[in-house]
């Protein structure tokens, strides 16, 4: 059998994209974001330009997946390919269940690592830290690359000026025997950011305010650009703190520039890598230590001398304005990062918490440590109150163990947990149980993320965590000190929208390809809910159990939204089971839901759960884009209609409202209504539970999303290319 070659970078190896970078005589003005895609795009020519909006083939400079690596090696056996086409692209961490010394687990770890030793690809072991601080701490994330990571935070390389993204399973598999994937550009939002924070606000405060000030999908799918005279003094860690929670926020993306104070950032960074040698200048004869491969001079230097900046008459489609002189710390929550409290306002209710966590990627480095630690100093934590702390990575535990803040949280009675994931994933040791109360420096307290769905979860800066830690009810540092530093107000804030970049385009009728259907159909169900995580849609305590079958999926689907969801939908699908008189018709269970659904992690289970309960279509106001791209790779299909949502909100729901279920109370609305959808026009018939025909439309999908659909997702499709290729 011959080797599967690697791809040569044509755009249509992997999709036949309708729409790739214009070619234009006059260079047109770019972003930040767009002139860093522009440098690992392949196959453009002389004058292409990327702009928001092209689908292109990327070249990342790196890849990262971290216990997800096991089903990726399954996809990348699967699709044929027997050698990964760049082994210095890759890298392995494994971070997320590291509490979990079962002999599965443990199996499963080795695997991970001897795939890794045997394609010489970089590997970093459980307890060493989480992947995306070790992709910071390492170079991997570096100013002006392009790094992807099959998890949604990857965001957080924006904070040292890298264009980092998510991409999924399915990608990552691409990428291993590819060296590439595709990518649709997203729509440039300029987040601008003016004043200096006051003593005791943080980067986490920012944030928080953010996901709550602009809470209706202002920058959902966008990729942010963080300008303004108030970047120069935040922190290289509020910067990443910020970054990592514009996932939260719904962006692709959240970029800080590169400036005077991350390269100085960067030549600390030099320092610390020269002390970890033996080494010493001041012996002559001692060689002089390694040089390290992506953290050193000559590519700082490099970076100094090539500096990127937007073009002043870049295109933005929105302009959001945040005054941080008049930001005063903020709580996320309970159970959604839209909602965001002025610290002052919960404290005067003084709500009790159970549990209390510094832990996670967004906020367990050396400096949050430190944060927590002086808070601590002098007090005891309250009686009954569990407070976990766990390092961000080994490194960020031996700075803060040199600095005695680790020891001070240790006897203040914080508990220690490895360095990882844990419980701001819902794995390991104390998680929420039904009916506590939480508070965390995490980035995502959706229901059911940090344990039980009946629990309640709220967000904060490390300081907020551990005061509230010491007190035993949410508050801040300042209240250990019975004075109020504070006062509770709305922060400045304004947003400016582009019409030039926010048009749509016009709906137009699409050919459908031989194997496709032309018609999707069958019983209509309503999940009156925005912003319908996938957390919700498929729990966390099941994503890192790579054993799953599709069957077994389809039993847990949507169990921490409505556990009747799964029962009710295998009803449905028995009761159409009957053959279609329509060969070119797809039936099954349509779900209609609210906006930005599917938002949260990259876990590709979210979509193939759904399709493997039989859900063949979902329709939403708007998609969560990592879960719209899982659909995609996996032959599962979406569609968008605001008209459509409304009109069920309208007649199912207490007050014509999202978000507290349908008119009895039931999570998932079984309206009797049956849908079918043209898939050439985009035409959408509804029959009511009357007998009335309601008519609505949709926007068709192209032809590289119904090629992608008959292979059975993109994985088929690689398979089907790397064979007709090795013939």
């Amino acid at each position: 059998m011959l080797a599967p070659r690697p791809y040569n970078g044509s755009s249509k190896i992997l999709f036949r994209i309708q729409r790739f970078a214009t070619v234009s005589n006059a260079k047109p003005p770019q972003t930040f974001i767009e002139k860093v895609v522009q440098r690992y795009a392949l196959g453009l020519a002389p004058g292409q330009t990327v702009r928001a909006g092209d689908y292109v083939m990327i070249r990342p400079e790196h890849v990262m997946s971290h216990d997800n690596t096991g089903p990726v090696i399954s996809k990348f056996k699967a699709i044929g390919a027997s050698r990964i086409f760049n082994p210095k692209q890759a890298v392995f961490t494994l971070d997320h269940d590291v509490q979990n010394k079962t002999d599965k687990n443990l199996k499963k770890y080795a695997t991970i690592e001897a795939f890794a030793r045997s394609h010489e690809v970089d590997f970093y072991p459980a307890g060493r830290g989480i992947g995306h601080q070790i992709l910071v701490e390492e170079g991997y994330a570096f100013p002006q690359t392009l790094t992807v990571a099959s998890d949604s935070h990857s965001n957080m390389y924006g904070g040292v000026g890298c264009v980092g993204t998510p991409i999924v399973r399915t990608d990552a598999a691409a990428i291993w025997a590819t060296g590439q994937t595709w990518w649709q550009v997203p729509r440039m939002i300029k987040v601008e950011l003016s004043g200096k924070l006051s003593p005791g606000v943080t980067g986490k405060d920012v944030i928080v305010a953010l996901c709550g000030l602009f809470n209706n999908d202002q920058v959902l799918n966008g990729a942010i650009e963080f300008t303004g005279d108030g970047i120069s003094a935040l922190d290289i860690d509020d910067r990443l703190t910020i970054s990592n929670m514009t996932t939260e926020w719904g962006a692709l993306a959240g970029v800080f520039p590169v400036d005077e104070k991350l390269l100085q950032w960067y030549e600390s960074m030099l320092k610390k890598t020269e002390l970890r040698t033996f080494s010493s200048p001041k012996i002559g004869s001692a060689p002089p230590p390694p040089e390290h491969p992506r953290l050193n001079r000559k590519r700082l230097n490099d970076l100094s001398a090539a500096v990127l900046t937007s073009d002043p008459d870049a295109t933005y489609s929105s302009h959001l304005r945040l005054d941080l002189s008049t930001l005063v710390p903020h709580v996320s929550g309970p159970n959604s990062v839209k909602i965001s409290t002025p610290l002052p306002d919960l404290t005067a209710k003084k709500i009790a918490i159970n549990k209390a966590y510094l832990v996670s990627c967004t906020n367990s480095r050396a400096s949050d440590l430190a944060a927590a630690a002086a808070v601590v100093r002098g007090h005891k934590i309250a009686p009954n109150i569990e407070f976990y702390v766990a390092a961000a990575s080994s490194v960020v535990q031996r700075d803060a163990e040199v600095a005695g803040d680790w020891a001070t949280l240790i006897g203040a009675g914080a508990r220690t947990l490895p360095a990882g994931c844990g419980p701001c994933i819902g794995l390991g040791t104390g998680l929420l149980e039904e009916g506590e109360v939480g508070i965390s420096a995490t980035n995502r307290n959706y229901k059911g993320r940090m344990g039980n769905p009946k629990a309640l979860a709220y967000l904060a800066s490390p300081a907020v965590v551990a005061a509230s830690a010491v007190k035993g009810y949410i508050c801040g540092p300042d209240h250990l000190q019975d004075q109020s530093q504070f006062q509770s107000q709305v922060p400045g804030h304004s947003i400016t929208s582009s019409s030039v970049a926010s048009s749509n385009a016009a709906r137009k009728e699409q050919a459908v390809i031989s194997g496709f259907p032309k018609v999707f159909s069958g019983r209509l169900l309503f999940a009156p809910q925005d912003n319908l995580n996938t957390d919700g849609i498929y729990p966390g305590k099941y994503t890192y159990q790579d054993d799953m079958t599709l069957e077994q999926q389809a039993k847990v689907v949507m169990e921490n939204y409505d556990p009747s969801f799964a029962p009710m939908v295998a009803g449905l699908t028995r009761d159409l089971s009957t053959p279609s008189a329509n060969a070119n018709s797809k039936r099954g269970v349509i779900l209609v839901s609210g906006y930005n659904f599917g938002t949260g992690s990259s876990r590709e289970q979210a979509a193939t759960a759904l399709k493997s309960a039989g859900v063949p279509l979902v329709i939403s106001g708007s998609f969560g884009d990592i879960f719209k791209r899982n659909a995609i790779n996996n032959a599962l299909i979406c569609m968008e209609c605001p008209e459509l949502v409304r009109d069920l909100t309208e007649a199912y729901t207490p007050q014509q409202k999202r978000g507290n279920g349908g008119l009895r109370g039931e999570l998932t609305v079984n309206p009797g209504w049956d849908i079918e959808v043209e898939m050439a026009t985009g035409s959408v018939v509804v029959t009511t539970d009357t007998g009335e025909k309601r008519a609505y439309s949709v926007q068709p999908v192209g032809p590289s999303v119904q090629e992608l659909w008959t292979c059975n997702g993109l994985e088929g499709f690689v398979l089907q290319k790397l064979k007709s290729e090795a013939v």
